[in-house]
């Protein structure tokens, strides 16, 4: 076994030890250390330290070759960043990594992302409220109904090697629209492409970005699920997008309907008129009607009829 091992990892680990130490003594509270043996690490970034007008956490995964021949994976969470600014400061952090291939670059990253929040904050274009943009004021989640919280799902390090570039994942997997559903000015509509890593995942959602009423779209909730053949398990995640709870929920539908290897985002343009829990019911009815229209599930009248012909079985017995 000791074959198998890298000894550039070695070098590689010492090095992510003394970046998080160096990270966590200037970051002081704003390093959390979520998981250590997975190397899974997040700082909340602000535009200003004493009255910050914008914040955005950054949560990374260090692979065991970064930072010698892989970069950090990362996420973004902020509610107000969506479609061309995400994509731009996506690509900003994609340069400086480039720029400084084999080097240590969270902190080149974190100020980065500073710089974008401290820009857009003094940015004729930011409104007074920035961080309610895209929350429609409908932030209160309902508790009627008993669904597990997906926001903080955490990927393991052997998943890692899915995260990289790979030959067979640069061609754009095939987007689907369907039928957008309507209420009270609200619009809701879902899209569907199939998916087999996340690298896909991102692709496509790049691509969906690039559309320009999807961009500016109030709410792009997405969910994926993505079956490992070798590990059989699933590598699974999904994104609120501000529309607090949505993404979690849409994931559990996902998982009840057991659907695998498939993307779905659905985008709500806000009428200016809350909805309150219905906001749900049309995000899942849209996700629902455009698996069930790609053949990912059966009908809602099939799945009906089938029930009802074992509830016959079962009383004939």
């Amino acid at each position: 076994m000791a074959g198998l091992i890298n000894p550039e990892n070695e070098g590689d680990l010492q090095a992510q030890i003394e970046e998080v130490e160096a990270l966590s003594s200037i970051y002081g509270d704003e390093w959390c250390v979520i998981d250590e043996a997975s190397r899974i690490f997040c700082i909340k970034i602000s535009s200003d330290f004493e009255e910050p007008k914008l914040t955005a956490c950054l949560q990374i995964i260090l692979p065991p070759d970064y930072p010698s021949a892989a970069p950090p994976i990362y996420q973004i969470n902020a509610a107000w960043l969506r479609g061309s600014e995400r994509a731009k400061l996506a690509n900003s952090l994609e340069d400086i990594y480039v720029e400084h291939a084999g080097e240590n670059i969270l902190y080149l990253w974190v100020e980065k992302i500073r710089d974008f929040l401290v820009e857009k904050s003094q940015s004729s274009e930011t409104v007074d409220q920035p961080e309610n943009v895209n929350v429609t004021a409908e932030e209160e989640v309902d508790d009627d109904e008993d669904v597990p919280d997906f926001r903080t799902l955490r990927l393991n390090t052997e998943n890692v090697h899915l995260f990289m570039d790979q030959a067979n994942d640069e061609e754009i997997p095939p987007i689907k629209h369907g039928n957008a559903i309507t209420d009270r000015r609200s619009t809701f509509q879902p899209h569907l492409a199939p998916v087999v890593s996340p690298r896909q995942v991102k692709r496509v959602l790049e691509k969906l970005y690039e559309n320009k009423k999807i961009a500016s779209a109030t709410h792009n909730i997405y969910a994926y699920r993505i079956y490992c053949e070798d590990k059989h398990s699933f590598l699974q995640d999904c994104e609120d997008d501000g529309e607090t709870a949505a993404g979690g929920r849409l994931l559990h539908l996902l998982q009840i309907l057991d659907v695998r290897n498939v993307l779905v985002v659905v985008s709500r343009w806000y009428g200016g008129i809350l909805l309150g829990p219905d906001r749900f019911k049309h995000i899942n009815n849209c996700a629902r009607n455009i698996l069930v229209e790609e053949g990912y599930t059966a009908s809602t009248d099939e799945a009906s009829k089938s029930k009802t012909k074992r509830t016959k079985s079962k009383k004939t017995k």
